[in-house]
């Protein structure tokens, strides 16, 4: 009986992890698709200015895709070796680190998308975190 009790703990751990990594992944697709309409509202800026734009919400988006697929593929090697629960943890940190930065930049933006980061980014941190510590 305690071997299916772990087993069920074991998955239900797993499904953390995946729900995490799937957030991240999804919010860094979201990031990606609107790419060009974003550096378009900034309205008349240099192309320079356009190009660090593009490349720094690609950037973001890229990040938060690699973040989440990271986690995901270590858990399913082997979700209870010690470097997936290494991995874990730094891809929950990586989140939070992103968190705070959107706290203090995007959240003080009016448009809602840039203000909901840190709460995902968060959210899928813990998921990520207590699903590979759990």
């Amino acid at each position: 009986m305690n071997g299916l009790v772990d087993k069920e703990s074991m998955v239900m751990n797993q499904i953390l992890v995946y729900a995490g990594a799937g957030l991240s992944i999804l919010w860094g697709i979201a990031h990606l698709i609107p790419t060009r309409s974003v550096v378009k509202g900034f309205g008349e800026i240099s192309v320079d200015n356009q190009r660090i734009i593009t490349m720094e919400w690609i950037v973001e988006g890229v990040a938060l895709i690699l973040i989440g697929v990271i986690a995901a593929v270590v858990t399913a090697i082997d979700p209870a070796s010690p470097v997936s629960k290494a991995v874990g943890g730094i891809a929950a940190l990586g989140l939070l680190v992103l968190a705070v930065v959107s706290l203090f930049t995007g959240f003080k933006v009016s448009f809602l998308p840039f203000r909901l980061c840190p709460l995902i980014f968060s959210i899928s941190a813990v998921l990520i975190l207590v699903g590979c510590l759990g």
